[in-house]
């Protein structure tokens, strides 16, 4: 339900407009402190003021949202000055007219609307010499003791044999064969994988490797190659939690998997070959 429109008194309202130009917390602090009227609050008064149209004397800016105006000669000045920069565009401008209204935001307006070009790019031309050219900074004992030194190395390089552990509990290791994809002098790979590699060779075509027991150990003992299709079958939808799962079960549980996808793909093959 909405409550009725507060009631002011004569003496309450004489005191509300004496003192309207205060700011509307002290106004409201005040007020009560006068007359005592907790039901008051600083929305009510601020409302009030707005309904009687009280004018506080304080504008959120004096040429805000108002486009300010040029006299002819002042724009045959403008344009034939443009090339200036904004700075000493806007002193000379406002030393030669007496504007004090105008600010160097807008003139630089003015010439973006106006498409007056400065002759500036803001790029460096072609031959251009920087002007630190043959100079050398002075020697600086705080900066010289950060800089980096020939021969330094980074604090953050990671050489061949860096160890480190994902969020998923794979271990990735530095090694220092390059890297076929970036040319780097060393190449970031799984642990597991590459050890694998070392003694088996290349992991077949359309397999994976699957870890049979802690992620953390990198044996290649403690991993097998099986098809990627089988993957599913151990934690998919069908979820029988083969990492989850007790280390005496995981073996049913991946012999279920193998003799399933066997028979899948087996079918999958028969109706390949059988014509409609």
């Amino acid at each position: 339900m909405r409550r009725g429109r507060i009631s002011y008194s004569l003496a309450e309202m004489a005191w509300l407009k004496t003192n309207r130009m205060m700011v509307i917390s002290d106004y409201h602090r005040a007020f009560q402190a006068e007359f005592g009227r907790p039901d008051v609050l600083q929305v009510h008064l601020h409302g009030l003021r707005k309904r009687l149209g009280w004018k506080v004397g304080r504008e959120p800016g004096r040429y805000k949202g108002r486009r300010v105006k040029y006299s002819d000669v002042e724009i045959s000045w403008l344009r034939d000055n443009c090339t200036l920069p904004i700075g000493e565009y806007h002193q000379a401008f406002c030393s030669a007219f007496n504007r004090q209204d105008v600010t160097a935001v807008g003139l630089q307006g003015m010439r973006k609307r106006e498409g007056w070009k400065t002759g500036r790019t803001g790029q460096f031309d072609k031959g251009a010499v920087p002007w630190t050219k043959g100079k050398k900074l002075p020697f600086n004992a705080n900066s010289a003791a950060t800089q980096f030194k020939k021969g330094l190395t980074p604090h953050n390089r990671r050489g061949p044999g860096h160890e480190s552990v994902d969020e998923d509990g794979y271990i990735w290791i530095v090694t220092d064969q390059r890297n076929p994809w970036t040319g780097a002098s060393t190449w970031r790979v799984h642990k597991h994988r590459w050890l694998w590699e070392q003694t088996h060779g290349p992991v077949p075509e359309g397999m994976v490797l699957k870890c049979l027991g802690d992620k953390a150990n990198t044996d290649p003992s403690n991993w097998e190659p099986v098809p990627i299709g089988l993957l599913p079958r151990l934690n998919g939808k069908s979820n029988r939690g083969y990492d989850r799962a007790p280390a005496e079960l995981k073996p049913t549980i991946m012999a279920v998997a193998k003799l399933e996808h066997a028979v899948a793909a087996r079918r999958k093959s028969k109706s390949e070959r059988t014509p409609t």
